[in-house]
């Protein structure tokens, strides 16, 4: 059945190509891929070029700028199907762009979504544990990752990362490597610091949107000027202001890797508990679930679970699954009822709480301290929440704002969980 969807893709895509007269090809394509980073990247590589005042769209997974215009790509969003995509790149090929930067996911790979855009420029973040629902195994991931390097005339790898050399063997243009780990050119001492790029995994992905400027021939003053005036993106390690002697944040990471490093981060500038609120999508990758508790149990010192998109299943079900992660991990689990003013210094505690507004309340409203910080894990900037095969609006930071200033009503989640 996949293949007969891919191949429909395909054809949709060279029919596609054709009807907008192929404006990819009159275009410097960047095209960006990873598990972890790569809309980070995408985001940046394009504010790099636009500090350039080079002629510059994007398209990521997040939304689409397209000479200036922000277009809305959606719920859950993914790269968009070929029409969407090579309807957006002729838009933006006739506004007078000439470089386009394009973040292109495994199942975009996969589905020959981005057939008849060739890729000049392609660069791989990195590749972990990642979306096995789909690919069944990190052989077939990895080979649709590898999609995007075939026929670049640029390929910009990560040599720390694990699959850095079966990933070169695919190269058969330009090899370009960025490490934290290897001597490298660029001193990071010298790249400004910026508050929206925190945490060692965003210096993989100023590393890698530096080493694609220098590809196009940016001048390093720009560059610098760029990384430092990023603004950063909604949902990555976006904090949310509040008068509170704690802090919270907003995040995307809903893979296994992404909350590791976020949570890694967090640890680093929190004096007190790290409280970490997440869950896991429905009808996802299974495996990844309890491996996503054991992470939250060596990281955070008190973890709400939740729900995050269940679909068609059982929220409880799911959280079960992570648990089992957490409990391997020697974490305590408690009742919401229990008095917390008995919790033993040392000691990690979980809980479950399936309602995503009532979870996001209750480490804010009833766990958090001074000192602490509240990180909020899966949903970012997405704008649903999936029940069923219903999508209900849903606003992370909406949701830390009800729970900071109350009183809080009920939500169409809450109604249905």
């Amino acid at each position: 059945m996949q293949r007969i969807k891919n191949l429909y893709h395909f054809f949709t895509a060279l029919f596609s190509s054709f009807y907008f007269r192929h404006p990819g090809d009159k275009m410097t394509v960047i095209g960006i891929t990873g598990t972890d980073g790569k809309t980070t990247t995408t985001h940046l590589v394009y504010h790099i070029l636009r500090t350039a005042k080079l002629p510059v769209s994007f398209v990521s997974t997040v939304e689409a700028n397209i000479a200036g215009q922000v277009i809305d790509t959606g719920f859950h969003v993914t790269t968009p199907s070929p029409f969407k995509l090579q309807k957006l790149i002729s838009l933006a090929y006739t506004k007078g762009s000439r470089y386009l930067v394009l973040e292109i996911t495994s199942h975009a790979l996969d589905q020959y979504r981005v057939f008849g855009s060739s890729v000049d420029i392609a660069l791989i973040t990195n590749i972990s544990h990642e979306h096995l629902d789909y690919h069944k195994n990190m052989d077939n991931y990895r080979n649709s990752k590898a999609k995007i390097i075939r026929d670049a005339k640029y390929a910009v790898l990560n040599s720390d990362d694990k699959n850095f050399s079966f990933l070169k063997s695919k190269v058969k243009g330009n090899l370009v490597t960025f490490s934290l780990k290897k001597k490298n050119k660029i001193n990071y001492a010298d790249i400004p610091a910026n508050p929206h790029l925190l945490g060692n995994y965003n210096k993989y992905n100023i590393l890698s949107s530096i080493k694609v400027a220098e590809i196009l021939n940016i001048d390093a003053k720009i560059i610098k000027k760029a990384i430092k005036s990023f603004k950063g993106i909604p949902g990555r390690l976006e904090e949310v202001k509040t008068k509170k002697h704690f802090k919270i944040y907003i995040d995307f990471a809903h893979k296994l890797n992404a909350l590791k490093q976020v949570l890694t981060t967090v640890r680093q500038f929190t004096p007190g508990r790290v409280i970490a609120v997440f869950g896991a999508a429905g009808l996802r990758d299974h495996l990844k679930r309890p491996l996503m508790g054991k992470v939250a149990g060596e990281l955070a010192d008190i973890t709400v679970l939740t729900a995050e998109d269940p679909r068609t299943e059982d929220v409880r079900l799911i959280i079960n699954s992570i648990a089992r992660g957490l409990l391997s991990k020697k974490v305590i689990e408690m009742n919401k009822f229990a008095d917390i003013s008995q919790f033993v210094n040392g000691l990690k505690y979980f809980y479950k709480i399936p309602d995503r507004q009532e979870a996001i309340n209750f480490a804010i409203r009833k766990l958090a301290s001074s000192g602490d910080t509240v990180i909020i894990c899966g949903k970012g900037h997405e704008k649903s929440m999936c029940y069923q095969k219903t999508e209900y609006p849903w606003n992370e930071k909406q949701a830390v704002l009800k729970a900071l200033y109350g009183p809080v009503k009920d939500t169409q989640e809450t109604k249905i969980s």
